[in-house]
């Protein structure tokens, strides 16, 4: 019975909601000791706490650190697990996220999308092959001056349009069900002041991903490293056989990476890299911040004494100057988890099924709040939300493929119901 009901819900309220949301910016800002990191974000969460209320979500809320929690009461006399569906308000630094101008190409017929407010931002197929999924389909883009938000406020409207749907129809049996919507999960923040007592959820999912279909229960993990470099300053007029600039030892540190293989530009599937992010500082002191990510644990250590060897080697020919050299976790491949509850990545396999895609199990050259939400204790895979090219003006969604992670929600939570 649930599945005719849930696949006979021909259109929600998803790409309406998504309009909406995209045009509230929420960017978020790694240089902010606050949580949230913007308060624009609490921007976003009051609204969407707003339309909780509205559907009938007596106890939706937003908290002093502007996580929104909700939640949509069990339907059925089962002891069902309770299940969160997650996903995150703040969008990437990386690019504005300020007065956001959707456009929608209705009825698209595979040509390239020329954005209207910079001419120069050109969205092919070739350069975007999920595209040629998508004809007839109503693709979602940006005007061409900001990012879309589609990471992650396609996500949010999916839960959003499936809690409605829910709210509306109680034929379709469910456990209980936790809505969790965070601030700051692209600065690496996400669910560091979380209540997981509070949230009272015993499996959960990110709404989070990329391609219609796909399922992600594998992550790179992470380490941050930062390189410190001391060097020895004189003044420059009488700088000869003393000057050690910190600067041009930290530039020869980079420019000793390797070329063709272990960078992000290099390597792809299973290949793990080391990457500085940023480079702070002087002729006396310089400051190097890396990422070093892989799928395997013990290879992060691997390319870690890498990188160190290479600093060794250069500080080496600088007798007077020294460097620091810090490691610091940031998450772990969540694979290791999910591994031990087979069950989450069943339903959601079924789930997509049951809503007319071919699953695709993915492994995310990335993380997400699903990574360290499952090592905390609660275990969380990734699923699509449709969004295409995150964090740049090239980002694209279809209402669409929002209708069909809509209804994969659905399908999860009858699954776990049906199978009590």
């Amino acid at each position: 019975m649930n599945d005719s009901i849930i696949n006979n819900v021909a259109h929600t309220s998803a790409g309406e909601r998504f309009l909406r949301y995209v045009q509230v910016d929420t960017q978020s800002d790694p240089g902010s000791a606050t949580c949230p990191s913007t308060e624009k974000q609490r921007d976003l969460g009051k609204m969407l706490v707003d339309e909780l209320l509205a559907i009938g979500i007596t106890d939706a809320h937003l908290d002093d650190y502007g996580y929104v929690y909700a939640t949509i009461p069990a339907n059925s006399d089962k002891a069902v697990p309770v299940i969160c569906f997650c996903s995150h308000m703040d969008t990437s630094p990386d690019c504005s996220g300020t007065h956001v101008k959707p456009v929608i190409h209705r009825n698209y017929r595979g040509d390239d999308i020329v954005l209207p407010d910079d001419s120069t931002v050109v969205i092919r197929p070739s350069e975007h092959p999920d595209l040629r999924n998508q004809l007839g389909n109503d693709i979602i883009t940006a005007s061409g001056a900001t990012l879309l938000g589609a990471d992650d406020k396609a996500g949010i409207a999916a839960i959003m349009a499936a809690a409605e749907v829910l709210m509306n129809h109680p034929e379709i049996k469910h456990g209980t069900l936790k809505i969790l919507f965070t601030p700051d999960e692209e600065i690496g923040r996400g669910v560091d002041k979380v209540n997981l007592a509070k949230l009272g959820a015993d499996f959960a999912y990110t709404i989070d991903g990329e391609t219609a279909g796909s399922i992600e229960d594998e992550t790179f993990s992470a380490d941050g490293v930062t390189v410190i470099i001391n060097g020895v300053s004189v003044h420059p007029g009488f700088a000869k056989g003393k000057l050690q600039s910190a600067l041009k030892i930290a530039a020869e540190v980079i420019n000793a990476l390797p070329k063709d293989r272990l960078s992000p530009e290099t390597t792809s599937n299973r290949e793990g890299f080391v990457h500085p992010v940023s480079i702070n500082g002087g002729v006396e002191q310089v400051t190097i911040d890396f990422i070093v990510r892989d799928f395997v644990d013990n290879q992060l250590e691997t390319h870690e004494q890498e990188l160190e060897d290479i600093v060794k080697a250069v500080i080496a020919r600088y007798p007077s100057c020294s460097y620091q050299f810090q490691v610091k976790e940031q998450y772990r491949n969540m694979k290791q988890v999910l591994d031990q509850y087979p069950q989450i990545m069943e339903v959601g396999l079924e789930a997509i099924r049951r809503a007319g895609m071919q699953p695709i199990r993915r492994s995310i050259r990335g993380g997400t709040d699903g990574s360290r939400l499952s090592f905390m204790g609660l275990p969380c895979p990734n699923i699509f939300a449709g969004g295409h090219a995150f964090h740049g003006k090239q980002e694209w969604v279809s209402v669409q493929d929002m209708e069909r992670t809509v209804r994969t929600i659905l399908h999860i939570a009858a699954l776990w119901e049906e199978r009590t």
